[in-house]
């Protein structure tokens, strides 16, 4: 036949020419699923334990490398300790000509398989989605997993509509072992990698948050935040971006944006994020089943009932067991639950066993008519005897799930079949996520298959923050906070050229915060400080202008000086730089010029004399009238009279 290739570059053929194959004489591969970057998805038979399982057959590229073999074998060895109701169960692992693992079957397909339907998640089914995502994600972190690898691809669901995350394991694996995916790229879906990643930084469990939070994006909008064309590109977009929504996110926008924040300093861990998405389920309705894609095959057709009998109908020539693997697509309405598919049997078996009682009635034909009689009651009564043995579904006792964590029980009672389902409500003395109620009640009973429905925690009831905050002195504030049996929360302290210091300017927050919250506030410290400029050489007119612009007020000071013009300023008081409360008073010092100085008495000393002495005193001599050796008489200006440095002096001398 021709070769039809899929995503992921390898063809149809190829897949299809292992079916029938068993793996180590135990996994007998039914049917090809899908591939993925690391790897073929087969759905196989544990022809050992009769069971159905998905085997991941790794590329052959990854088979010659030692240093990966050993650190597939030590993840795949550690994933196998995971139990979780959201963590994708891994049964085992080996090598057969290529590595393998062995994981549960999850027949409702991927949310990968999902949006590649063309369809999108309601916000409501995105919430759920996360939720139990993040519920997973906090189990494995708590544990010491980091996923590595979030994407709707790895993001599944069983026939029931629960999401298991699977490869944990595999995508650290492969990132120690520097393997690079076929077609260059760097290991792990570049478009949902954290900003650490792509900076080539050590993760721990927040890069799981922002890959998710991309994701879940991604499921509602049907575009991936930061994608570029390139790998470098779409990696290098999101360092330093925080992740920006628009509104019709609702919600979840703020949810989903904190996740996505470069810094993991500054993003909630997964267990933060569940408590997060579980508030904002409040204000969202209840959501409507998720559209499952169901088990994928390469073609990308959801497999059906009928293709996939066919293709899986073999025997088991090691254990002589007649298997068929029939996953069912979810939603269709030939789909058998567990419990159906049992009492379908059921119904076969007493088929079977009347058949035997009409058998052994022909058989006896020729008995007396009241023999007869009595032998066919006595069948009917044993036949009716088995039948309702057969059908009767088993009932178990209900124990308390009160004051657990709500994700923690469903692995509690995985063994009795329930459907668990959630509800979410406030109660005064609770954590998030604590189970505050449950249907049935404990010391009830449940029959297998039955609903559980348990009342999930969303912390203490909400009450509102006291009105008329703002304005107040911040102490007055705080007391009206504690009052109202709440908390007093950060205190940010603003300028403000309107309200005076220590006075209330916002409450940060919604309008109700759960009871014993913390209220955050923001408080003026008054106006912002003035820094005074530098106005030296100015005039003092334009000084005062530049002053008054700031809401400062200038104080003139006159002074002599002999480097700055007259009329100039010399200096402030403060100096520029200095910081000053708007409303402070500068002492603005103006130049009037050279200092004024007396003109010392010179009278009868010869005139090199006077000379001498007038120009120490910071005076010139412009000329000497008279002879030159006789005493001085008088100068011009007179001697007392103060006049400005650098003032011209006549000398005059006596004529005889």
């Amino acid at each position: 036949m021709g070769v039809t290739h899929y995503p992921g570059g390898v063809a149809l053929s190829r897949m299809s020419d292992q079916i029938g194959r068993v793996l180590d004489g135990r996994y007998r591969l039914v049917a090809p699923i899908g591939t993925g970057a690391s790897g073929r998805v087969y759905l196989a038979d544990d022809v050992r334990l009769r069971r159905r399982v998905a085997v991941k057959v790794l590329h052959p590229s990854l088979a010659d490398d030692d240093a990966f073999i050993r650190r597939f074998q030590a993840e795949a060895h550690a994933a196998a300790a995971l139990n979780h109701p959201h963590v994708m169960a891994v049964y085992d692992w080996g090598r057969d000509e290529l590595p393998y693992l062995v994981t549960e079957y999850l027949g409702g397909g991927s949310l990968r398989s999902l949006l590649d339907t063309g369809r999108r998640l309601t916000l409501s089914q995105a919430l759920l989605v996360g939720l139990e995502a993040t519920r997973g994600l906090d189990y494995a972190h708590r544990r010491g997993f980091v996923h590595r690898d979030i994407k709707p691809a790895n993001l599944l669901f069983g026939e029931d509509g629960r999401l298991r995350i699977g490869d944990f394991g595999l995508a650290r694996a492969l990132a120690e072992a520097a393997w690079t995916e076929p077609s260059g790229a760097v290991l792990g879906t570049a478009r949902y990698a954290s900003p650490e990643q792509a900076q080539g930084r050590a993760v721990d469990g927040k890069a799981d948050v922002y890959a998710l939070a991309l994701t879940l994006v991604e499921a509602v909008s049907g575009t991936v935040p930061f994608a570029a064309d390139t790998t470098i590109a779409t990696l290098m977009a999101r360092v330093d971006q925080p992740l920006e929504l628009d509104a019709s996110f609702g919600p979840l926008r703020s949810v989903l944006e904190r996740a996505g924040l470069p810094d993991p300093a500054d993003r909630p861990d997964a267990g933060e994020l569940a408590v997060a998405l579980m508030a904002a389920a409040e204000d969202l309705p209840r959501p409507e089943p998720l559209p499952l894609a169901g088990a994928v095959a390469p073609s990308g057709d959801p497999v059906v009932a009928g293709e996939l009998t066919e293709l899986g109908a073999t025997a088991s020539d090691e254990a002589g067991i007649a298997t068929v693997a029939v996953p069912v697509v979810a939603g269709d309405d030939g789909e058998r639950t567990g419990r159906q598919r049992r009492r379908a049997e059921r119904a076969r078996r007493r088929a079977a066993r009347r058949d035997e009682i009409d058998a052994g009635t022909r058989r006896r034909r020729r008995w007396p008519a009241v023999l007869v009689a009595v032998v066919l009651l006595a069948a009917v009564g044993a036949g009716g005897a088995f039948a309702w043995t057969q059908t009767r579904t088993p009932v178990y006792d209900v124990e308390s799930f009160l004051g657990l964590q709500a994700a923690d029980v469903p692995a509690l009672v995985a063994d009795y079949g329930w459907v668990v389902t959630e509800r979410q409500d406030r109660q005064d003395g609770t954590e998030p996520g604590e189970v505050i109620g449950q249907e049935p009640a404990p010391g009830e009973q449940l029959e297998e298959g039955g609903e559980l429905l348990i009342t999930v925690s969303l912390g203490n009831t909400r009450v509102p923050i006291p009105d008329g905050l703002v304005g107040l002195p911040v102490e007055e504030a705080e007391a009206r906070i504690v009052a109202a049996e709440l908390v007093v929360g950060a205190i940010t302290e603003e300028f403000s050229e309107e309200v005076a210091a220590g006075v209330v300017l916002a409450v940060v927050g919604d309008d109700l915060v759960p009871k014993g919250g913390s209220v955050a506030l923001v408080v003026s410290q008054g106006p912002e400080p003035r820094t005074v400029p530098e106005l030296g050489g100015a005039g003092y007119a334009d000084a005062e202008a530049e002053l008054a612009a700031l809401g400062l007020g200038a104080v003139r000071t006159d002074e002599a000086s002999r480097s700055v013009p007259e009329g100039q300023v010399i200096r402030t008081e403060p100096g520029p730089g200095e910081q000053v409360a708007r409303g402070a008073e500068i002492r603005v010092v103006v130049s009037t010029g050279l200092p004024f100085v007396r003109v010392p008495d010179v009278t009868g000393r010869s005139a090199g004399e006077a000379a001498t002495i007038l120009e120490d005193a910071g005076f010139t001599v412009r000329d000497t009238q008279g002879p030159p050796n006789r005493p001085v008489l008088v100068t011009d200006p007179p001697a007392g009279e103060s006049h400005r440095e650098g003032t011209a002096i006549l000398i005059i001398t006596r004529q005889t």
